[in-house]
């Protein structure tokens, strides 16, 4: 890695071939950065299904996706422009797109215009969602388990691993000279937690530490075991799995052949926030993509601060140092006014954050002045230096918890105070404003000081807000609704008590104690009334009417909002009741049921964005949360109240495991080898002084226009403190210089940092005065002017055919209306054809069609219609006993889905013939039971824009449909006469501009023939299984295989219109396989569609005409009608291809 790197121009020459890292600093626009080169990329020409962008958190992955769509609708806005001859540059990169002749710029509107319609195809993920998609991909190279369970973590099954483990081999194990076993419960428990997290070498390999050696590998064998046997992958496992196939010495032919499927796949990867990878997730990039596919790395390493989650900036370090990568920095900062920056340049430049690679370098401002105005003269400085006096000669040195904090917060309360009451005045894009609360943040290091600031500040009415990251279930509420629902469970006299005093009720001690009988028994009343709700109608019903205020009562969210604390609190119990709710729906849950729920979670407590606490208020307040949680976001003005303040345990007491670096590999030092501990616990606390620093920098340029921070003296956390550090460090490097040796305040004025206002804590309060209700404006009823669109709708197959076959029926203004994802779910596409109702048409003369269909004596209708569908969505084809697997399926589908006196073992009878069809040429000649669950994607649900969908591009007709049919399909394709069907008025001018959705039941892969390169070729064919009865309606009427003929099929399939839903699901298959298949060709990978008109297929002995059996109607669209009618329905055929 170079000492200098040189500065990248985002709109210079596009990074191409090798490696290029992007080292960013704070505020120098990462996620613009790599939002900016996907659209430059997309614009170059690369399909958008080459193009992964990989970051590492959901809320990252969804940013980063929204930014790139914004920035692909301004590029696709200004080419525009640019080609009517209106476009005014406003963005370098938009700009540089729109330069060139009218070709280039139509070409690269062209392709802006196919990305945005794909784009919900477009590979944005988090890594562990990339792994988990790559694997699916590979196929039988990963030998996939489709009843695999994905989980975010497993927490309790390590905990029951370690017991089980502890108590068989350890519990028990003689101690030597009557001491206390080899390993404590407690400490078994904490190394399993740890190692289970981490997947890397162990430390020390010696004989006193063979036992807790013994104990993790016994933990990690188990731990897979376990995992495998429950049908259980956590997110951890998609990567290690990946690098296992990847990385495997013992298969090298097997881990070359995935890396090229996936570097084939990706020709371009860019990837957000490097700096937070871990070893695993670099090998993984390493071997699929360094040296095949151009990699853009994205990264500040001065960030690197999540350790704790396994993130390890010396993987970064390592990938950074490799040869021929490329390294480019931006340097100009768009978040912080030049004041600060010049401060913050004082306090943190050319400073080392844990290795000297890890270098704070200078950065220009790209805003020309400070933005913050109209200060008093104690408030008019980017970065103020709150210091806490020293105590007067022969006192004591304050003791940090009960002086020293206290204190701090006194202060910082006082000092926001009065700066929002200093008539203070900020620019935001332009326009000045006075300042908000909300313009405030306060970022500390524990969630614990943040809710006892937030307290404080709440206590002096300023208005504030907790944006912390802990779980709801560890919350006060959470305890009320387990002793709720106890009392709903068993409603008696010491139950109902404990809820008095709960947050639903509300009563005090003193209340509760005083309560005379009538109150008790009214409030049984009321518990008892709360418990029928809950039986009859769910937890949402309950949450209903404990807020419904009645003659005694006000009701839960109005006293709650009455009372200090009370939108936190009413906001965690609603947080509660959701979840509540959703495991109620989900699992059937009684309240024994859910209280086993509410406890379990109660007991973890721990992450995950389901239980991490919602924000209590969303108006003008001022934020506090830790600075872990503050990395991404910006405030115009940040307060760090404990960043002179590190408390360490020493090191004789800290026995617990510990992760450092041995010959640059993270490694888990075990507790319990005290010889080979020194070292390396002393460079576990290097590296930990290290990630502090880093710590300080994400606290520190979070702000944007000022920084106030505290400084506080004391012998033994003060020296530790990442600011302390910083400002005293006089040049030496860090850590090398791990705690700074000067610190005391009266050094403070020899530091020579006139950036800094040094201010002295005085005891001048500044109460912020009452809220007053603004006067309410005089309401008035707000008019409607705008135009409704009424041709955008959300829309299905059936909701397009439902007018024509209505109108077939004699409906009166049969008006196509949208359709919602539950009315999908529960609409049939089977229209029943009668034989009676048209000309029969010729049935040949073929041993067999005389029979009996199979389902002759099953009813009809479209209920039966979704209980095949079910039953076959569901079973597995490869089950060793078919009939067994269908009545097993059925007998679970049956309890759901009743078909009046029908049993299960009947419905399999009957259901099995079609599985044991052969489907003719369409499959060559394979049956339903000979394809495996991997070649087969059941109830493939899909959901494209009409036209542009949200962004209208064209006035798309229905009719437009039939116009290509009758270009691509022959004179003697079975369906020939469809585009007439098409002509009907109440389809033709159909204008298609929305969404459409739908479910596919299911694609089968077909194999084929290996390629010249060897590798395994496949053809996707669309199956839809229908229950058609295509007989006479007469009563008595047999219904025959004779009734299933290929013409007999194909004047039912055009009188229910089911080409178009064959075409429609064709479209998704498309376009799926446009973004999931490598190389896709759709001559090659679309292999047509089958029908199933599963009453036709009679087994094994199925009578075949012309060459197709019956029930099986097989159909090949043409590929290039499938590709025209997709860029048809996306509004964009007819300006690329013309009307011809």
């Amino acid at each position: 890695m170079s000492s200098a790197p040189t500065p990248f121009d985002v709109t210079g020459e596009l990074p191409e071939g090798g490696t290029w890292v992007l080292e960013a600093s704070a505020g120098t626009g990462k996620t613009y950065t790599i939002a900016a080169l996907a659209v430059r990329y997309l614009a170059a020409g690369i399909p958008l299904s080459e193009l992964m962008m990989v970051t590492f958190t959901r809320a990252a992955t969804q940013e980063l996706r929204e930014r790139i769509r914004a920035k692909l609708a301004q590029a696709e806005a200004g080419l525009r422009e640019a080609l009517a001859g209106a476009y005014r540059p406003d963005d370098a990169v938009i700009d540089l797109l729109c330069r060139g002749n009218a070709s280039e710029l139509q070409e690269r509107l062209r392709r802006i215009g196919r990305a945005l319609a794909d784009f919900d195809a477009a590979t944005i993920a988090t890594t562990h969602e990339f792994c988990g998609r790559m694997l699916d991909g590979l196929g039988v190279l990963d030998d996939p388990d489709p009843q695999v369970r994905q989980v975010e973590e497993v927490p309790e099954l390590v905990r029951e691993v370690a017991a089980d483990l502890w108590l068989r081999k350890y519990a028990t194990s003689a101690p030597a000279a009557d001491g206390p076993p080899t390993m404590s419960w407690p400490e078994a428990d904490e190394i399993a937690r740890r190692a289970a997290e981490f997947d890397g070498p162990l430390a020390p390999d010696s004989a006193e530490n063979r036992t807790r050696l013994g104990f993790v590998t016994a933990l990690r064998s188990q731990l897979f075991e376990r995992k495998r046997d429950r049908g259980l992958r956590t997110f951890e496992d998609l990567l290690t799995r990946l690098r296992d196939i990847l990385c495997n010495p013992a298969d090298p032919k097997l881990a070359d052949e995935v890396a090229q499927r996936l570097s084939a796949r990706f020709t371009h990867v860019l990837i957000d926030e490097f700096q937070d990878t871990d070893p695993v997730q670099w090998q993984v990039v390493e071997a699929a993509f360094i040296g095949r596919s151009t990699v853009v790395l994205i990264g500040d390493p001065k960030q690197a601060i999540y350790s704790f989650r396994g993130a390890d900036v010396y993987a970064y370090l390592e990938a950074v140092g490799q040869p021929g990568v490329h390294v480019h920095t931006l340097e100009r900062n768009y978040r912080s006014d030049p004041g600060l920056l010049a401060a913050l340049d004082a306090v943190l430049g050319g400073a080392e954050l844990g290795d000297p690679r890890i270098a704070v370098r200078p950065v220009l401002a790209h805003h020309p002045h400070n933005r913050l105005a109209n200060l008093d003269a104690e408030h008019d400085a980017p970065f103020r230096l709150r210091v806490h006096p020293l105590p007067p000669p022969g006192e004591s040195i304050p003791q940090v918890r009960r002086t020293l904090r206290p204190r701090i917060t006194e202060d910082l309360v006082s000092d926001i105070s009065a700066l929002l009451q200093s008539g203070a005045t900020i620019e935001i894009d332009g326009e000045s404003r006075s300042l908000r609360a909300s313009d405030v943040a306060v970022l500390v290091k524990s969630n614990a000081l943040a809710e006892s600031i937030r307290g404080a500040l709440q206590a002096a009415g300023i208005p504030v807000v907790h944006a912390g990251a802990t779980s709801v279930y560890g919350t006060r509420e959470a305890k009320d609704w387990l002793t709720l629902l106890r009392a709903l469970e068993q409603p008696r006299p010491g139950t109902i008590r404990l809820v008095a005093l709960s947050s639903f009720v509300g009563w005090t001690l003193a209340e509760l104690t005083e309560a005379s009988e009538t109150a008790l028994n009214d409030l049984s009343a009321r518990v008892r009334g709360w418990a029928r709700v809950l039986a009859r109608h769910g937890v949402a019903a309950l949450m209903e009417t404990m807020n419904a205020p009645t003659d005694d009562h006000p009701g839960l969210a109005a006293r709650l909002l009455s009372e200090p604390g009370g939108e936190r609190r009413l906001t965690d119990i609603r947080h509660i009741a959701q979840s509540l709710h959703a495991a109620r729906s989900r699992d059937q849950l009684g309240v024994t049921a859910l209280i086993e729920w509410l406890t379990e979670r109660c007991q973890e407590a721990g992450g995950g964005d389901e239980r991490t606490r919602r924000l209590d208020t969303d108006r003008d307040a001022v934020q506090v949360m830790t600075v872990h949680r503050s990395k991404g976001l910006e405030f115009p003005i940040v307060y760090l109240p404990d960043q002179w303040d590190r408390w360490l345990r020493e090191a004789h007491e800290d026995t617990r495991p510990f992760t450092f670096h041995a010959d640059g590999t993270r490694t888990l030092f075990l507790p319990g080898a005290a010889a080979e501990r020194p070292d390396a616990y002393a460079e576990h606390r290097l590296e930990q002084a290290g990630e502090d620093l880093r710590l300080l920098y994400v606290a520190l340029t979070r702000a944007q226009c000022q920084v106030v921070a505290w400084y506080a003296f004391n012998g033994s956390n003060t020296p530790r403190g990442a600011l302390t550090r910083m400002l005293f460090r006089a040049g030496a490097p860090a850590p090398a210089q791990q705690y700074a040796s000067r610190t005391h305040p009266r050094e403070l004025p020899q530091l020579q940092l006139p950036q800094l206002a040094v201010q002295e804590l005085t005891a001048v309060h500044n109460p912020f005065p009452a809220r007053v209700p603004d006067d309410p404006d005089t309401l008035q009823v707000r008019r409607f002017e705008r135009t409704t669109d009424e041709e955008w709708r959300r829309t299905s197959y059936s909701g397009l055919t439902a007018a024509a076959h209505q109108a077939q029926h004699g409906a009166d203004d049969a008006v196509p209306a949208p359709v919602s994802d539950d009315e999908l779910a529960a609409s049939s596409d089977e229209v029943e054809v009668a034989a009676d109702d048209a000309v029969a048409p010729q049935v040949p003369a073929v041993d067999g069609l005389a029979a009996a269909s199979p389902m002759a004596e099953l009813p009809r209708g479209t209920d039966f219609g979704t209980l095949v569908h079910t039953v076959y969505e569901h079973f597995d084809p490869a089950a060793a006993d078919l009939r067994a697997e269908l009545s097993r399926v059925a007998a679970e589908t049956l309890l759901r889905l009743p078909s009046g006196e029908l049993t299960a073992a009947q419905l399999a009878e009957a259901m099995l013939p079609a599985v044991l069809t052969p489907l003719g040429p369409v499959a060559d000649g394979l049956r339903l039971a000979d394809i495996p669950a991997k070649d087969r994607l059941p109830e493939l649900d899909f959901e494209y824009p009409l036209a542009g969908g949200d962004r209208p591009t064209a006035r798309v007709l229905l009719g437009q449909v039939a116009d290509l049919l009758r270009r691509h399909l022959a004179a003697d394709d079975p369906l020939a006469d469809y585009p007439e069907h098409l002509g009907d008025p109440e389809l033709a001018e159909q204008v298609l501009r929305g969404f459409l959705i739908g479910s596919i039941d299911a694609v089968l892969r077909i194999p084929e023939k290996p390629s010249t390169a060897g590798n395994p070729a496949y053809r996707y064919l669309v199956v839809d299984y229908k229950t058609n009865w295509l007989g006479s309606l007469a009563p008595g009427a047999p219904l025959l295989l004779s009734h299933y003929t290929r013409a007999a099929m194909a004047e039912a399939m055009m009188a229910a219109h089911y080409p178009l839903q064959a075409l429609l699901y064709a479209v998704a298959l498309h376009r799926y396989l446009r973004w999931r298949q490598p190389g896709y060709d759709p001559g090659q990978h679309l292999g047509g569609v089958a029908y199933l008109f599963v009453r036709g297929m009679a087994g094994e002995g199925t009578p075949m005409v012309d060459g197709t059996p019956t029930g099986v109607f097989s159909w090949y669209p043409p590929a290039a009608l499938v590709a025209e009618l997709s860029d048809l329905l996306d509004g964009t055929w007819a300006e690329t291809e013309g009307a011809a």
